[in-house]
């Protein structure tokens, strides 16, 4: 089946497999096409096959079969000097003995530009990053943050159609990192540049994204946009990885429509969305997200509602984290708006908790 966000893509993996050592797969039969102007996230675990999959798009790797296009034409055999993409890393990459200006002139210089057009470009370049009083600086006299600032100045410079980011913000602490996302996320918007990014970051991916292709085991498990990732899982291994997850694991008991009802090892009988359940019998994997449970009276009129048990509350400002044993789980976790001064039952009280149909997804059973 072919991954694709847009047809007739800009960037197009076609049939594309990896081994490094002749025997393994590291990607499986990738079929993938990217948009022009599209922000595409591989997202994915260590080990899934995502950062590869960049390096075979950047010439640093060969891709063992398939075909890789970029606009329409056949790169597998391009240099990558000569394939004209813009990269990003996590480390940087900037050459210490050169002042800023000096690291984003480079690219332009080995391309013949002149000295004059050379200083435009690089002004913009670094207008763009909010980095134009930093020119003559060296790498060394920058914090982690205004590197990375100036990292992607220089793969903007020469002004490509397809930029590369292989985790660009890991290196970064969490108020930055968010920061730079948004940074990062509004260069895009303005330029209409191609963003190809790697991440292993679930929330980098959701909020930066057009679509986020997830990877697991050298194939792409779900590609879709943000919001359909996280509300729609097509498997358990993306229910579990994008964003918190309640997994209820039973035996399908029936099969009505679109719905079914799932009996869970206590004997609880759960009604879900039937998503990828073929039969009776199946044993099936229920994903409920912890914000779409609700607790005490407002369970009362809920399809499914049973009794739980509260066993911790934690604090997180906007809201509140209740870990519950539900249907013989103890790691039933359920996320409270703190509207309500924090006024919860407390810990080894009973409470009713609830949630729709349309809430609960049955999927495989992995």
């Amino acid at each position: 089946m072919v991954a694709s966000s847009q047809s007739g893509g800009f960037v197009a993996f076609d049939r594309v497999q990896k081994s490094y050592d002749g025997e393994t797969l590291v990607v499986k039969d990738l079929n993938l096409s990217i948009g022009k102007g599209e922000f595409m996230t591989m997202l994915g675990p260590s080990g899934s096959g995502k950062t590869t999959c960049l390096m075979m798009l950047a010439g640093f790797e060969t891709a063992t079969s398939g075909d890789i296009t970029l606009d329409g034409k056949p790169i597998n055999s391009v240099p990558p000097h000569k394939r004209g993409i813009g990269m990003v890393f996590q480390n940087y990459a900037l050459f210490p003995h050169m002042t800023v200006g000096e690291n984003l002139s480079f690219p332009l210089e080995v391309r013949g530009m002149g000295k004059s057009d050379r200083e435009k470009k690089v002004k913009r370049a670094l207008d763009m990053v909010q980095m134009g009083a930093f020119a003559g600086r060296r790498p060394a006299q920058l914090s982690g943050g205004q590197q990375q600032r100036i990292a992607l100045a220089r793969a903007l410079v020469f002004e490509p159609e397809l930029i590369l980011m292989d985790e660009p913000l890991g290196a970064l602490d969490k108020n930055l990192r968010e920061r730079m996302q948004y940074e990062i996320k509004h260069i895009h918007e303005n330029l209409g540049v191609t963003v190809v990014y790697v991440t292993h970051d679930q929330t980098e991916a959701l909020t930066m994204s057009d679509n986020v292709a997830v990877f697991d085991d050298g194939r792409i498990q779900q590609l879709a946009p943000p919001d359909v990732l996280y509300e729609q899982p097509e498997n358990a291994f993306v229910a579990g990885f994008i964003g918190e997850n309640n997994t209820l694991k039973g035996k399908v008991e029936a099969i009505e429509g679109t719905t079914c009802s799932v009996r869970l090892g206590d004997g609880s009988m759960v009604k879900a969305l039937r998503i990828n359940v073929s039969g009776e019998g199946e044993r099936s994997t229920l994903s409920l997200r912890p914000e779409r449970v609700v607790v005490g009276d407002a369970a009362a009129n809920m399809p499914n509602r049973f009794d739980a048990e509260v066993l911790e509350l934690i604090y997180l400002g906007d809201h509140i984290r209740v870990r519950m044993n539900v249907c013989g789980d103890d790691e039933f976790i359920v996320k409270v708006p703190n509207n309500s001064g924090g006024r919860l039952v407390a810990v080894g009280n009973k409470a009713s908790v609830g949630w729709s149909v349309e809430d609960c997804r049955a999927l495989d059973p992995s």
